[in-house]
């Protein structure tokens, strides 16, 4: 005996807020699917997204220490995968589709290049005159596009409403307006969610890194409002740091912030009152928020890893290098494009040169970008 989806759907009707998007009013796939039985349309997305080509790939791509730097520092996959479990536990407390949160988030960075927002920043300037190049725009490509898992469409042909999710990732670029979505709307909750534990998770995690790289020190840290609001609460005081304390630090500041969306958040919808998901959208701002305080010092945070972290001789160093490896790989296929694998080869006619061998260095994770520049510029390394 199983619950088949019909039941799966009657619970999310019964059980979740009315401002939740249900999986049985989804407005569908661009390509007309049945269902399976047992899953709902955003249990299979999450499933398809999961099972990608671009997913596994994540697990050998930059979060912020490229990956021949050690095994513990986080990767773009487990970066993915603790913000899918952060946004779950948020969705859950607030009555909203888990399914859909999860999906977006394990969605969110699909199109990361190589070597993090280093290989992000090259490549768009790379491609300055030829539309550019996005991460978020290029994971929406992934979803929608680039991935070949299916014999009667591109893409996962996922649901709409995780596509949506994907477009409403808040970032200075206008997704929402490229692919055709009301720019005006804001996203559903779920998406809102989605965007938030993304920063969230990197702010908190990064931090973490940093530690344990000791690029970061609690000497330097204590400048900061959020750090001296976790030594009161932990009642902690030292200049050095052991594995331990690290971790119970990690927690505690993931503990702080939740709570804090969570007050929040639910002081905001009781004061709006939705009735339903277009209700969130349709509202001036964010729902989902921390407080004025916490709001700022975790902005104070995030602007210190940049400072102190993202700006620091090691990951400066590798961020040059990765530059430096990006500029040449793109520079001798544009030159020539008889050195593009067959596969993609045959798509220049159709997306432009440039297009195609961005979409080709983007698709690397950091260890086959290294081996590329190896057999194109090494002369010892076979082609």
């Amino acid at each position: 005996m199983f619950r088949d989806r019909t039941q799966l759907e009657a619970l999310e009707r019964a059980q979740l807020a009315p401002y939740a998007q249900l999986s049985s009013l989804s407005k569908g796939r661009q390509y007309a699917e049945k269902e399976p039985e047992y899953r709902t349309a955003f249990q299979r997305d999450r499933d398809r997204i999961i099972h990608a080509a671009a997913f596994r790939r994540l697990e050998y791509k930059t979060q912020v220490f490229v990956n021949d730097e050690g095994d513990y520092f986080r990767t773009r996959l487990t970066h993915t995968l603790e913000v899918a479990q952060l946004g779950r536990t948020i969705a859950r407390a607030m009555g909203v589709n888990e399914e859909l949160v999860e999906a977006i988030c394990l969605a969110h960075d699909l199109g990361h290049p190589p070597f993090g927002h280093a290989g992000e920043e090259q490549l768009n300037a790379l491609m300055g005159e030829n539309g550019g190049f996005n991460h978020n725009h290029q994971s929406y490509r992934v979803v929608t596009t680039l991935e070949r898992r299916y014999p009667n469409f591109p893409g996962l042909n996922l649901t709409l409403e995780t596509l949506h999710g994907l477009a409403k990732h808040e970032t200075n670029y206008d997704l929402s307006g490229v692919v055709g979505i009301n720019p005006s709307l804001r996203g559903s909750i779920e998406a809102q969610i989605a965007n938030f534990v993304d920063e969230l998770a990197y702010n908190a995690h990064d931090l973490d890194d940093g530690l344990q790289a000791g690029l970061l020190v609690p000497a330097d840290l204590d400048q900061l409002e959020i750090w001296r609001e976790l030594c009161d609460r932990l009642h902690w005081q030292g200049d050095v740091i052991n594995e331990v304390s690290r971790h119970v630090f990690i927690r505690e500041l993931v503990g702080l912030l939740v709570d804090d969306v969570l007050t929040t958040t639910a002081a905001r919808l009781e004061t709006l009152n939705p009735q339903t998901s277009e209700d969130v959208q349709r509202h001036v701002e964010n729902v989902v928020a921390y407080t004025p305080r916490v709001h700022m010092m975790s902005k104070a945070l995030k602007a210190y890893l940049y400072q102190n972290l993202y700006y620091s001789y090691r990951v400066v160093r590798m961020k040059k290098r990765a530059e430096r490896i990006i500029e040449q790989i793109f520079v001798t296929l544009i030159d020539d494009p008889r050195q593009l694998p067959p596969e993609c080869s045959i798509e220049i006619d159709q997306k432009g040169l440039h297009r195609v061998v961005a979409d080709y260095i983007a698709s690397m994770t950091d260890r086959s970008a290294l081996l590329e520049y190896q057999h194109l510029f090494d002369p010892l390394t076979r082609p």
